[in-house]
């Protein structure tokens, strides 16, 4: 039985080695607290959609389009890095976005429990 895809093998590597980088190497103050949630990587492994989220101020829209902001601006010195600690042929592009769907299954949760205490009465 084959093990899983080549690109969901690369992704988890290069997951782990973006979070290394984010957590100790990044001097940019926007960027303190920010952690790699997810990834997708093509087929191809020409692209990494990396879902991130911040552990402090995630509910304030200005700092998590701050963060983001210096996630792009920082996209060419990551892929460097991301190169010299996994060797790949291919080094994918990067794109970043806020992971929303904690946000969304905390508001569900929320509305459930409401529901539950309005049964009660």
């Amino acid at each position: 039985m084959p093990g899983p895809k080549r690109s969901v093998r690369v992704g988890e590597q290069l997951k782990a080695a973006l979070a290394d980088l984010l957590s100790r190497e990044m001097s940019d103050p926007r960027l303190v607290g920010v952690i790699v949630t997810r990834v997708e990587l093509t087929d191809d492994l020409g692209l990494l959609t990396a879902h991130v989220r911040l552990l402090t101020g995630g509910d304030d829209e200005k700092i998590r389009s701050s963060a983001l902001a210096a996630l792009d601006r920082a996209r060419g010195m990551l892929k460097r890095e991301l190169a010299a600690r996994v060797k790949t042929r291919i080094v994918p592009e990067l794109r970043f976005f806020y992971d929303e769907g904690q946000d969304r299954q905390s508001r569900v949760e929320q509305l459930l429990h409401e529901i539950e205490t309005e049964r009660k009465r």
